[in-house]
């Protein structure tokens, strides 16, 4: 049977794939490097409210848990584009099947989204302590956006699928294929079920691929699965999630202990809480939970990421070239969304997002009264520190008198109500421990009453 057109197309754009890649046959087995993974790495760009803390580069946190995250480089950039926009978002972090790492972003700066762009960032990582060979690939040739990528590995064609957010006519996922991520083939639709859709993430699990995504006509995140893999091959299984007002970009991650999934959203907008998080003991049933926000942590700031499993000596590594922050926050326990700030000088919690950001940043210092206590120093008002004044809890700037100086130090004890967490005795009244009442920070005698408790129950992030 002589071949069609459409036959004849797709098997000159594979013969071009093989031609540009020299013939090279992929691995088609991942990296030992996989099984071995005991730790996580977050990928984001970073947006504030007032757009003060915004920088549109690759931002990178660590954690053991893939709960509660550890900025890295104090949380700077470890990179930053260098062409198109100079700005990226939606960063996307894929091990590829030799161990080492492929980075991909969605070319843009700032929070314009009208602005055609066919082009995605490209970096490649041995161990993400560097980025070599950056360029931007040429995705397709429509007067179009190219959204947040997500990457996996399709066995049966030994090839990387990208599938990004486009518009055709529709709002619709758009995927090409690669040996190299330098030379791509010709883009087609790969998901386009009748309705708007933005923001798939795509896990690979045995022999099914699970996408989640956003629906645009009612703003929920659905999970689709698919045997195969192929363009328009899936098939709806869940019904919606959302929390807050509004919710995209969720984010699939497979637990490192080989038990369990948990899936995260992110806010749509800086001015709400910036992400939600579910588990499930069966990513293949509709069983999503939602997790108790006290559970996890962010990274400070972080927007529209991907999480990756990274082994123990990748961690330390990370932790070795980048560094942990010299700074922390600290969570409310029972008012999970809010942390410990300054505001006019008075000490309180608030939700966050907020700005200035900076404004819940604390060294946690040696006592200033007893090296053995701890004391907090304000990252954004140096020589500042909190200490109470008549029990209510103040910023005030150090005067290095002895009155002072026990009113700023704290003996950190187990938590309270949780002993994982932490709570915080006054020094120089140390019948007293450090509280939130009506938000408002101060210190009073705890008794055995449960809110009393969880109102001086802090977590350290």
């Amino acid at each position: 049977m002589p071949l069609s057109r459409r036959d004849f197309t797709r098997l000159a754009a594979m013969g071009a794939l093989t031609t540009a890649t020299g013939g090279a046959t992929l691995l088609g087995a991942p990296s030992a490097a996989l099984a071995a993974n005991t730790a996580y790495v977050f990928g984001y760009f970073k947006e504030t409210p007032n757009q003060s803390g915004d920088s549109y580069a690759l931002h990178l946190a660590v954690s053991t848990d893939g709960l509660n995250w550890r900025p890295l480089n104090q949380n700077n950039p470890v990179v930053t584009p260098t062409a198109g926009t100079l700005g990226l978002r939606d960063p996307f972090i894929l091990r590829k099947q030799d161990g080492t790492f492929v980075v991909l972003a969605t070319d843009l700066r700032g929070r314009v989204f009208t602005e055609n762009n066919q082009y995605l960032h490209v970096w490649d990582s041995t161990d993400l302590r560097s980025f070599t060979g950056y360029r931007r690939i040429r995705m397709h040739g429509l007067a179009t956006h190219t959204w947040a990528p997500t990457a996996f590995w399709v066995a049966s064609r030994n090839q990387y699928a990208i599938v990004y957010s486009a518009n055709n006519g529709a709002d619709v996922f758009m995927v090409n294929y690669t040996s190299d991520f330098r030379t791509v083939s010709a883009n087609q639709v790969y998901f386009s079920p009748g309705y708007p859709v933005l923001d798939a993430d795509i896990v690979v699990d045995g022999t099914t691929f699970y996408m989640y995504y956003k629906n645009l006509n009612d703003g929920l995140i659905y999970g689709a699965r698919s045997s195969s893999g192929n363009p328009n091959s899936y098939t709806n299984y869940t019904s919606g999630l959302r929390q807050g007002n509004a919710i995209e970009a969720p984010l699939l991650i497979k637990n490192n202990s080989g038990s369990g999934w948990r899936l995260w959203g992110d806010s749509f907008s800086p001015v709400n809480n910036d992400y939600y998080a579910w588990s499930t003991s069966n990513v293949g049933a509709n069983s999503w939970t939602l997790l108790n926000q006290r559970d996890y942590t962010p990274p400070l700031n972080a927007k529209h990421g991907s999480i990756t499993g990274i082994t123990a000596a990748e961690y330390d590594g990370l932790v070795a070239r980048w560094g942990l922050p010299g700074w922390v926050r600290l969570k409310s326990y029972n008012f999970p969304d809010r942390y410990v700030r300054h505001a006019n000088s008075i000490g309180r919690i608030d939700a966050y997002p907020f700005d200035p950001h900076e404004d819940q940043l604390w060294r946690m210092v040696p006592g200033l009264a007893d090296a053995a206590g701890v004391s907090f120093e304000s990252v954004n008002y140096p020589g500042r520190y909190l200490r109470h004044s008549g029990y209510a809890i103040r910023l005030d700037p150090s005067d290095n008198t002895a009155a002072f100086r026990a009113d700023a130090t704290f003996t950190q004890v187990a938590g309270l109500t949780d002993a994982s967490w932490s709570s915080f005795r006054s020094y120089n009244v140390p019948d007293r421990y450090l509280r939130h009442s009506n938000y408002v920070l101060r210190i009073d005698p705890i008794g055995t009453g449960a809110s009393d408790r969880q109102d001086a129950t802090f977590r350290i992030s």
